[in-house]
């Protein structure tokens, strides 16, 4: 059979693209690799009605509402390539599976990078995190840092006043702050530390410590350290997407790329801001646009 859409991506952006594909009865293949961005997460918030979930329980709340719909088929798959057809795209997963499909979503996301600083990968997720509105109140008046080598780090450190009035910014020996930003953030009590951050030191989750390059250690209980996105496969790029100067999908208003048939969703087209509800509307965005597309071909039949 040939699919109405192939969706790539089963998080937020991807499932709710296929429950709205599906409601309106269009036949979807779900391919998913079952290996979420946010795994390590403790919870998820920010999303009405689900503030709080662990990202476990949001995908089998989410698959069990998606599958209802008949017309939705999910297959648990490693994509391998993607090919443009006469009658629209071949999907190859890893087991040798071919999925045709008239319709294209890349609802495949995006990857971070972080600073190669030691200790950081035991505490993620538990004490440090990469972006304040989803973690920022469980760790409200605590002693905080904040490490990024972008220019960011200004605006992120000044958001993180309204969580603690303790912080820390380090920029990880980055020339990442004007001397005017570093003279308003230190007039707000926020101290700047430009060396390198070598370690962060605690156990069972627990940030205890921020060491830098000259031995120094300053006493933390958690914060935030800001990673570089890029997109999370090939895809895009592959088939000739047009980029955004940012590394996203570049779209229309509607979810469509610059390539026919071919849409995208969620942080794999904006990067930021990367939540739950900003990724499901797009899904649902997107999904709309689809299923219009494939009205006016059909009606035009």
């Amino acid at each position: 059979m040939i699919y109405d859409c192939a969706i790539i991506g089963g998080g937020p952006a991807g499932l709710n693209a296929a429950l709205v594909l599906g409601r309106a009865r269009r036949s979807v293949a779900l391919i998913d690799n079952n290996q979420p961005r946010n795994a390590v997460t403790h919870a998820s918030h920010g999303f009405i009605t689900r503030d709080g979930i662990t990202p476990s329980e949001f995908r089998r709340v989410a698959y069990e509402e998606v599958l209802r719909y008949p017309s939705v088929d999910h297959l648990q798959a490693e994509v391998v390539s993607i090919e443009k057809t006469e009658s629209g795209f071949e999907v190859l997963d890893s087991s040798g599976l071919r999925i045709q499909a008239r319709k294209l979503i890349l609802a495949t996301g995006v990857k971070e990078i972080f600073p190669e600083i030691e200790g950081f990968y035991p505490l993620y997720g538990k004490s440090l995190f990469n972006c304040p509105y989803w973690d920022g109140w469980e760790l409200r008046d605590q002693p905080l840092v904040v490490v990024s080598e972008s220019p960011g780090i200004y605006h992120t450190a000044k958001l993180l006043l309204n969580w603690s009035k303790d912080i820390i910014a380090c920029t990880n020996g980055h020339a990442s702050l004007t001397f005017e930003q570093k003279k308003w953030l230190q007039s707000k009590g926020i101290v700047v530390i430009e060396q390198p951050v070598t370690a962060f030191i605690g156990q069972n989750g627990q940030l205890e410590h921020v060491q830098f390059t000259d031995g120094t250690q300053v006493s933390r209980t958690g914060g935030f350290v800001a990673p570089k996105f890029v997109q999370s496969t090939p895809f895009a790029e592959r088939l000739g997407c047009e980029k955004l100067e940012s590394g996203g999908i570049k779209t229309d208003e509607s979810g469509r790329t610059s390539i026919p048939g071919v849409y995208a969703a969620g942080d794999s087209s904006y990067f930021m801001p990367s939540q739950l509800i900003f990724a499901a509307a797009d899904g649902s965005r997107t999904g709309m646009c689809v299923n219009m597309d494939l009205t006016e071909e059909d009606f035009a039949i």
